[in-house]
């Protein structure tokens, strides 16, 4: 059977169970930079990111007593970051836009052909911001924040199986658009 997880910040998270502000502050400059970077990811919004960020926070602290120790503080704070964006994109229906998915597709190219690779980075950002919002937010969660099908199905509240297949559809639809915005490319007059 899995243990609690031996925190290295568990005194400070004690503190913070007492009340302590002073902790509070050095949890938040501990992690503030990887919660804002999740929600980034996933909203792809600065100001908006950075609200969901300071949101997850408060209710982090406001919700501490329920941190078991089971994992790490940082995963069960990354949970609700994701899950705050997620809400806000349900609630908004912005565009989500996942940058580094480029260099998950982009296996093999050469470092002298940067003009090349960024120029490709473009058109896949272009491309996933085709994607539904149920494939953005699985391309993401698996690629970027190393989520795995079964923590993915949790977040979501979907089946393991149906995160796996929107993972597999939106990587097809992916390659399908890439595949189509090059062929457009091709035959179309300046």
């Amino acid at each position: 059977m899995e243990g609690k997880y031996i925190n290295v910040h568990q005194d400070l998270i004690n503190a913070c169970l007492n009340g302590d502000r002073n902790a509070q502050f050095r949890i938040y400059k501990l992690y503030y930079k990887a919660m804002y970077n999740t929600s980034l990811r996933i909203v792809n919004d600065t100001a908006e990111a950075e609200d969901i960020m300071q949101e997850s926070f408060l209710d982090a602290f406001e919700r501490l007593h329920s941190y078991t120790g089971e994992g790490s503080f940082g995963s069960w704070l990354k949970r609700i970051v994701i899950n705050r964006s997620l809400d806000y994109l349900r609630k908004c229906k912005e565009t989500v836009y996942i940058d580094e998915v480029a260099y998950e597709l982009l296996d093999n190219v050469e470092e002298d052909r940067e003009e090349e690779i960024q120029c490709r980075v473009a058109e896949i950002r272009m491309a996933i911001t085709q994607l539904s919002d149920e494939y953005r937010v699985v391309l993401s969660l698996f690629l970027l924040e190393g989520y795995d099908h079964e923590e993915i199905a949790q977040i979501l509240n979907i089946s393991n199986q149906l995160s796996r297949t929107r993972y597999s559809r939106a990587r097809q639809k992916l390659i399908g658009l890439l595949k189509q915005n090059s062929y457009n490319k091709m035959f179309s007059t300046n």
